[in-house]
């Protein structure tokens, strides 16, 4: 039974296994998509975010892990100078996976996975949610007493017709008092 053993087998040994998924997340971060089996894709995913968050860290530690596992040095300057910084905004998530096709010969399904932010885009920053201040407005009016509103009657319609004329008197008015001042 496999109880508690995560991950696929490939049908590889450990040392074989690590490689093959070196390689592929290498070759995702280099060329920003590659086409590979479902399982295959659905393995890395979780690499290849790990290499990116070590990139937003940016020390010299994350550096040392990611040459750890990558095998370009070509590759991990690219993490760290250009991927790295387009998903600065993002929290998780770098990396999406297509299903596509099924493969001829072995029928195996294929998928497309990529790096979510191309070149060029980047997620725009969070948006912070205001802090709701309703409960503290609330206990303010139980202190102190709130004032009494009056009630606004409508005017008859004769009024309101002629409300407009006088309102754009009102306004011709201060205009001619404000260079005198």
């Amino acid at each position: 039974m496999r109880h508690r053993n995560t991950g696929r087998q490939f049908g590889r040994n450990s040392s074989h296994r690590k490689a093959l998924f070196r390689n592929l997340v290498t070759s995702l971060l280099e060329h920003g998509r590659i086409e590979t089996t479902e399982a295959k894709a659905k393995e890395i995913r979780g690499i290849a975010d790990k290499m990116i968050t070590l990139g937003k860290k940016g020390d010299l530690t994350a550096k040392r892990m990611a040459f750890a596992y990558i095998q370009s040095r070509d590759v991990v300057a690219k993490l760290f100078d250009t991927l790295a910084p387009r998903s600065a905004n993002r929290p998780g998530g770098y990396t999406r996976i297509i299903k596509t096709r099924v493969r001829n010969g072995d029928s195996a399904p294929m998928a497309l996975i990529e790096l979510v932010d191309k070149e060029g885009e980047s997620m725009p920053p969070p948006k912070v949610k205001a802090k709701k201040e309703a409960p503290k407005a609330a206990a303010a009016p139980a202190a102190a007493p709130a004032p009494v509103q009056e009630a606004v009657t409508e005017a008859p319609a004769e009024t309101a017709v002629a409300a407009p004329e006088a309102h754009a008197a009102e306004e011709a008015a201060p205009e001619e008092k404000a260079p005198e001042a």
